[in-house]
């Protein structure tokens, strides 16, 4: 486990610890909720990119052969 240290204004703090968030499964739900969050974010955000280019969409059979190239590519 690592140990976390913050520093945050001391209403802040004291907000905090009386709704119990300051505990370790509730700060470890918050990182993980927020971790997620911006998982989808940037997906969404590489979704937006991709469908601003002028390439179609690759099909099943197109997506095979660029893995078995990439396999073969790669060697033993």
């Amino acid at each position: 486990m690592t140990v976390v240290h913050i520093t945050i204004p001391d209403a802040l703090a004291k907000e905090a610890a009386a709704e119990g968030l300051l505990e370790t499964g509730s700060v470890e739900a918050l990182l993980r909720e927020r971790l997620a969050a911006a998982r989808v974010a940037k997906m969404q955000k590489t979704r937006q990119r991709l469908s601003e280019t002028e390439m179609p969409p690759m099909t099943a059979a197109e997506i095979e052969a660029h893995r078995a190239e990439r396999h073969r590519a790669a060697g033993p």
